[in-house]
């Protein structure tokens, strides 16, 4: 079910939301959410909701046997078998079939038969509700938080519905208290819808509106690209799927709002980077602090000198990659931003520093948008023609696909809004804006409300019409 179908939004959310105001006490609440979590991955997943409450259970039998560890081996024993058992989860559905392919070429070279394994269908969200699943045995294991004795707190914490299928990745200590003790007010309600509507129109009417041409320009052969087609096709892509992602998670965050939950952000103005370290700071934050945390700083972080720190960094953004997806356009992806942070950490990246700031955003923005050729292309070979076509090499002379016939005027608006979130005054706006609105005299409050109101009805206009799509990291 998408936060951006009209069964959604007049529908699932009401009842929900009405439900669980009538209801006072939090078991009652847990309850229902929990329900109405199951019901909703159910609606797009049918019998696969099965992987979802088994992890939920495993993990719930993990948390109480790591908690009752009165050993330090016992407890690492117990980590790693509860770590194990849920990327061992992710691993089955998510790169048995991708290690197969890679397998065949080198068992036939051996003279060996191939293996031959069906296609394995890829649960909605397991990536995001597996590394919530694996916070929360480790915050247990760090003494940072309480194992649950309730599964159906385990329960809701895994699967509750806002953030269960795209995030934000939230860690298990920071609402493990709000599982047992909540009371969302009136205020939280409104300030939860109104976040809740800014996501709706970034995905709606920006991130949907890009896709159309980011689409359709990489269905064309490569041959048949233009140079200013090219970079036209991957500038509306990496606006479409910021808009697309940032939009959910604004989503994700108020609802949760409106339930009596506090999720991280996720997105903060990444485009005004001047730097891949600062991008990663500002982009889908809960995971780049996930893999920072549970990964980069176990490994050594930056402790051990310039050459252990890249290696640290290569390998963290190899695994983020394949997190994202079992292709080699993932692996690249994740490489180049993992190459590129280990250099800023050289002489390379002092003298990035002593540049002009606006200098500095370009590299970034630069990086970014090769990078986002191979997150977003079917093949490495179809990546590496169109940066070829991007650097004016194999570019098609002119002919069937002019720039003219993906830059209409609604695309054009789309990408003039979009082009706003490059500015940092756009930034420093926002939060003095921010800073207005917690305590906003009626003008203020008017026009806050005229926008909502406009930017719902706009976005219900557009979703009448069923050209609304899948948020892209559902597929993660």
């Amino acid at each position: 079910m998408l936060f951006s179908s009209t069964v959604f939004l007049f529908a699932f959310l009401p009842i929900v939301l009405t439900l669980h105001l009538l209801l006072r006490d939090v078991r009652h609440r847990n309850a229902l959410l929990l329900a109405a979590s199951l019901f909703f991955y159910a609606w797009g997943e049918k019998l696969y909701v099965a992987v979802l409450l088994a992890s939920i259970a495993v993990n719930y039998l993990f948390g109480l046997w790591i908690a009752r560890s009165r050993d330090r081996r016992g407890d690492r024993l117990a980590l790693f078998t509860a770590v194990t058992a849920n990327l061992g989860l992710l691993g089955a559905f998510k790169y048995a079939n991708f290690v197969v392919d890679q397998l065949a070429p080198l068992l036939a070279a051996a003279g060996l038969p191939p293996i031959t394994l069906s296609p394995i269908h890829l649960p909605i969200g397991i990536s995001f509700f597996t590394f919530q699943s694996i916070t929360y045995v480790v915050d247990i294991h760090r003494r940072q938080a309480d194992a649950q004795s309730s599964p159906l707190r385990v329960g809701l914490y895994i699967a509750l519905f806002p953030q269960l299928i795209a995030g934000p990745i939230v860690r298990y200590r920071r609402i493990a208290e709000q599982l047992g003790r909540r009371n969302p007010r009136i205020d939280d309600l409104a300030a939860g819808l109104r976040r809740f509507v800014t996501g709706l129109g970034k995905k709606v009417l920006v991130a949907n509106t890009l896709a159309v041409p980011a689409d359709a320009i990489f269905a064309i052969p490569t041959n048949q690209l233009e140079t200013p087609v090219a970079w036209f096709g991957i500038v509306c892509f990496a606006f479409q799927i910021y808009f697309d992602f940032a939009g959910y998670s604004d989503m994700a965050i108020g609802l949760g709002r409106c339930l009596g939950f506090d999720f991280p952000e996720n997105f903060d103005w990444p485009y005004t980077a001047r730097s891949l370290r600062e991008f990663w700071r500002r982009w889908h934050m809960s995971l780049s602090t996930f893999f920072r945390d549970y990964l980069y700083i176990p490994l050594g972080g930056n402790r051990r000198g310039t050459g252990h720190t890249a290696l640290n960094l290569l390998a963290v953004f190899l695994l983020c990659g394949l997190w994202h997806g079992a292709a080699w356009t993932f692996v690249v992806w994740g490489l180049v931003h993992g190459l590129f942070l280990s250099l800023e950490r050289t002489r390379a990246g002092r003298g990035l520093a002593r540049l002009p700031a606006p200098l500095q955003q370009a590299y970034a923005l630069a990086v970014t948008l090769v990078a986002w050729v191979f997150f977003r292309a079917d093949t490495l070979d179809q990546a590496l023609a169109h940066l070829a076509v991007m650097a004016g090499r194999g570019a098609a002379p002119g002919g069937a696909w002019p720039l003219i016939v993906f830059a209409d005027t609604v695309v054009i608006a789309a990408l003039v809004a979009a082009l706003t979130s490059l500015l940092p005054a756009t930034r420093r706006l926002a939060g003095r804006l921010a800073a207005l609105y917690e305590s906003p005299g009626w003008p203020l409050e008017l026009a806050r409300l005229s926008a909502v109101v406009l930017t719902g009805l706009l976005c219900a206009m557009s979703l009448a019409t069923g050209t609304h799509d899948p948020f892209i990291y559902f597929r993660f």
